[in-house]
């Protein structure tokens, strides 16, 4: 068919805003032909734009050439429709659409581009195949789901923006290329064509930047940052993300934690949800101990100490250490596993490996009866809750330092809680629909469709942050032999453990918080080391040489002579948040053009391979392993 020119039409409406109110009105609507329906005299086009579906009619009688056309169109044509609004026959309205009271009837249809068949349609409810929805992303992005996440993000980050700014910071962009300063992931390096065999990186973080942000004076500055991390991908990690990225001069963690809440607190209440304020904190200690993990999720009940409910005898009996943590947890409302849901459930046992798993809580209370009951009723369970059991494994043992540190917990007691907190969080995500914890996002998705009618959805079930504090300040390198930062090397310590870090850098606190929220790390920060002295004393505790230090961070160093005040910030994964708000199962459904699990971006069909004159003008030659 031949197409038609768009000449001096212009579009009066969006398909999804015209209501019963609208009667009458003359609308010009532009859009993708989502379905079409052939009535003989009278064809129906569902013209879908991105605020919604419009009924078409295009009766053979009131618009014969309309007609002729509407016969050829298929879906994802692009049509301009030219008509009146009327209200729908009481039988044929829509209680589904928002605009399924009316339908417009079209006087001219123009025909402005058509479409090759796509392997899925976006009227489809559900895609399976990731990758052919990657492949086609500006076709997946058509559809509503996707329109609704990226409207949501928008809106998100609009409100961070402004809440930001009325905190008093400043909006300033930090460099794209850059020095390299590992941060513990791999940089992406980028060949400099003027300085042969030099190169730049991206940035990991704006981390150094945004400290001499604080040493130039800017007081508290912000940015919605785009970061990059040469690392394996996971559903919650790409090797491009955004993430909030602030600094402020002159701060208590307090202070930081305030101002994360107000923005957050505006950010949740654009997508329709209640964020309750001050929130909860955690040691990270207390952390593991209770929940098995430095990023817990709240809306599950935590581990239970169920020492108490066996005797040493007993414990021998079982083949439980004595020596190490007894904890349970519940799952509510899972009831008993079956025999073949605990054969299923089997590869989860190793997950850490050293914890012993007591699955068969029947089997239990027939050895143990008196144990069996005292155990449930420290976990508060009730009947229909699905209890397990987690204890050490006695034979066996790590090489690792048995020996608590002043406050801290020993491997083995740690490796207890991880296993324990691994298995909680995997059966939740597994038995979601039969406890019912994790449903609440379809609440927040209403609201998110329907700001207006549905209000603000209370968020204190469906989303649960925590802060996480007193972190150690290092870790053990046992196949290294040295101590190592547990953080980024410009965290600075509490000040009343500065006195070990050389003599005791096991009981040394980092002063450096987390944020969790339903299992999901959503950021970090720190209070950041301000004088130099301080520096080249951290810089010492790990091993870092002054010829090093100078290397890697030369200017910084230089920088901090140029009186420094003190200054903490923190950064928080915008991708992460959105992908909570949205209820998405992964980053890809909030990232516009994401990377699949292999790193590809199969759209673009990227990375590629380049030229040779390319390569000869960044002096570089490739050599691949055979």
């Amino acid at each position: 068919m031949s197409l038609d020119f768009l000449g001096n039409l212009q579009r009066t409406d969006l398909c999804g805003t015209l209501r019963a109110a609208d009667a009458g009105k003359h609308v010009v609507l532009m859009g993708w032909v989502n379905r079409r329906r052939d009535h003989g005299n009278l064809i129906f086009l569902d013209l879908r734009d991105r605020s919604g579906i419009s009924q078409i009619v295009l009766d053979a009688e009131l618009c014969p050439e309309g007609h002729k056309k509407g016969e050829q169109v298929r879906p994802e044509y692009v049509v301009a429709a030219v008509g009146k609004v009327r209200l729908r026959a009481k039988d044929a309205i829509n209680p589904k659409m928002p605009t399924g009271e009316i339908e417009i009837e079209a006087t001219e249809l123009r025909v402005l581009n058509d479409t090759r068949l796509a392997p899925f349609s976006p009227a489809e409810d559900a895609i399976q195949n990731e990758e052919v929805r990657l492949k086609y992303r500006y076709v997946d992005m058509r559809r509503p789901e996707m329109q609704r996440n990226f409207k949501l993000r928008h809106e998100i980050t609009l409100a961070i923006r402004d809440n930001l700014s009325q905190q008093g910071f400043l909006e300033i962009e930090t460099p794209i290329l850059t020095k390299s300063t590992p941060e513990g992931a791999r940089d992406f390096l980028v060949p400099s064509r003027v300085h042969p065999g030099e190169f730049f990186a991206l940035p990991q973080s704006p981390q150094i930047f945004k400290q001499i942000l604080m040493i130039s004076g800017f007081d508290r500055y912000f940015q919605i940052a785009r970061c990059f991390r040469d690392e394996d991908l996971r559903a919650d990690r790409q090797l491009e993300f955004t993430q909030v990225d602030l600094e402020m001069s002159f701060p208590r963690r307090e202070d930081v934690f305030g101002v994360v809440e107000k923005f957050l607190q505006a950010g949740f209440a654009a997508a329709g949800v209640d964020l309750p304020v001050p929130f909860p904190r955690i040691s990270y200690d207390e952390s593991l101990r209770q929940y098995g993990t430095d990023k817990p999720d709240l809306r599950l009940p935590g581990l239970v100490d169920v020492r108490a409910a066996f005797t040493d005898e007993q414990l021998a009996t079982l083949q439980i250490d004595p020596a190490l943590p007894v904890v349970a947890f519940r799952i509510p409302n899972v009831g008993e596993l079956s025999r073949k849901e605990r054969e299923d459930n089997h590869p989860l046992f190793d997950l850490k490996k050293g914890a012993k798993f007591i699955d068969d809580f029947k089997r239990l209370a027939k050895g143990f009866p008196e144990s069996a009951v005292k155990v449930r009723e420290l976990a508060g369970a009730s009947d229909a809750d699905f209890v397990i059991i987690v204890a050490g494994d006695p034979a066996h043992h790590i090489k690792a330092s048995d020996t608590k540190f002043p406050g801290r917990l020993s491997e083995r007691e740690i490796n207890v809680y991880a296993a324990a907190g691994n298995f909680r969080s995997e059966l939740a995500k597994k038995y979601a629909d039969r406890h019912g914890a994790f449903k609440v996002t379809e609440e927040v998705v209403a609201a998110a469709q329907s700001r207006a009618d549905a209000g603000l959805v209370n968020g204190s079930k469906a989303f649960q942050p925590i802060w996480l504090t007193d972190f150690p300040m290092f870790e053990y390198d046992l196949a290294a032999g040295k101590w190592v930062p547990a953080h980024h090397p410009f965290t600075a310590p509490y000040e009343a453990d500065m006195a070990n870090l050389v003599s005791d850098p096991a009981s040394v606190r980092a002063d450096c918080y987390d944020l969790a929220m339903n299992g999901l790390e959503l950021g970090s920060g720190s209070i950041r080391i301000h004088r130099k002295d301080v520096q080249q004393q951290i810089f010492a505790s790990l091993g870092i040489s002054d010829e090093e230090a100078r290397q890697r961070f030369g200017f910084f160093l230089d920088a901090l002579e140029y009186g420094t005040p003190p200054h903490g910030g923190i950064a928080l994964g915008l991708d992460r948040i959105v992908m909570l708000l949205a209820g998405a199962a992964n980053l890809r459904e909030v990232i516009a053009f994401p990377k699949t699990a292999k790193a590809i971006d199969l759209m673009a069909d990227a990375p590629t391979t380049v030229t040779e004159q390319q390569l000869k003008e960044l002096h570089i030659r490739v050599a691949l392993k055979s």
